[in-house]
């Protein structure tokens, strides 16, 4: 790993980015000629090492969320793992040379509100300027040290993912002896929340569904029972849960699912009562107090087999993750 303690910062730096709203894979350019961001007094410049990327990032490149988004041009990208190199005024927390991870917005969303992750207002005028690129400036309340037992590349696998998890999980008040089923338990959310749910939440049961060929993953997250959704379907299965966390968008079978008088929390698509929705919950806060979690291994990255690409590969990332069968998390790693 190259020193960055005396980095000289260039003017100039590569970054991908698209000027209109369409397929990622169609509109994003990689260009050489764009300005480091500018940090402010609570901020720290980040060397970009690895950076993920998530669903959010295709959906926003799409204008999903044109109405509340910032205009283009638009550099993607939310979760980031890299090097500080330089510090506001105000920041206390990190010092230059500091190994740091994080998600770079920060909003959630509760009912009809929405929250998000390394942009101050993930998805409500979220920053231009994210990931994809060699810098990338950074409140220092959105990060964290990166924890010592992982590589770069499994760091950036995390944040958006492990914090909306997490933060769903909080807000159901899931709680030691509760029992949950997670759709979509080997996707880059659901993964992370069979595992917060059985090592940091204690619940009493963890049920979760994927296809066949992924079951084994499931079971070896913690998961006490696995569902194959192409032979079963769950809402008909005798056994009720404390908790549904819906990862994929199946709210309205969701609810069939749950025991009277418990929660369902979704991620994907719209919602029906008792079912409440939250998306990207960005908090370096989250990220700290499950570090001794994750460097004591009981919370492991997820990272698909096929995910890691370089910097030069995004649009081939991009297109893989538009297939929908990811498993865990796709990284870019590389970046120059």
């Amino acid at each position: 790993m190259a020193s960055y303690s005396n980095v000289t910062i260039p003017s100039k730096i590569k970054a991908w980015l698209y000027a209109e709203h369409g397929n990622p894979v169609n509109v994003l350019t990689l260009d050489s000629d764009v300005r480091v961001p500018e940090i402010k007094e609570d901020q720290v410049l980040v060397k970009v090492v690895a950076a993920a990327l998530n669903p959010v990032d295709a959906k926003r490149a799409l204008g999903f969320f044109r109405d509340a988004d910032s205009s283009p041009p638009i550099v993607p990208g939310y979760d980031v793992a890299g090097v500080v190199v330089k510090v506001g005024d105000q920041v206390k927390k990190f010092k230059i040379g500091d190994e740091v991870y994080g998600a770079v917005n920060e909003k959630s969303l509760d009912q009809d509100e929405v929250y998000g992750d390394i942009n101050d207002k993930s998805l409500d005028r979220p920053k231009q300027h994210g990931t994809m690129a060699e810098y990338n400036a950074v409140e220092d309340r959105l990060l964290a040290l990166k924890p010592k037992n992982l590589s770069f590349v499994e760091a950036a696998s995390l944040p958006a993912a492990i914090e909306t998890a997490y933060e769903g999980l909080e807000r159901t008040r899931f709680s030691s002896g509760k029992s949950i089923l997670v759709l979509g338990g080997a996707g880059g959310v659901g993964s992370l929340v069979i595992q917060l749910a059985k090592e940091v939440f204690g619940a009493s049961r963890v049920a979760a569904t994927s296809s066949t060929g992924k079951l084994d993953l499931l079971k070896s997250l913690g998961a006490d029972s696995a569902i194959d959704y192409t032979k079963e379907n769950f809402e008909d299965l005798s056994e009720k849960f404390d908790v549904v966390y819906d990862a994929v968008g199946q709210t309205e079978s969701a609810i069939r699912a749950v025991k009277e008088g418990g929660s369902v929390v979704t991620v994907v698509g719209g919602v029906n009562p008792p079912a409440f929705k939250f998306v990207l919950a960005s908090k370096g806060s989250i990220l700290e107090k499950l570090n001794p979690f994750i460097e004591s291994q009981k919370i492991k990255p997820v990272i698909d087999p096929r995910g890691t690409f370089s910097f030069s590969r995004v649009l081939e990332a991009f297109s893989y993750l538009g297939t929908g069968r990811v498993t865990g998390e796709i990284v870019i790693h590389s970046i120059p």
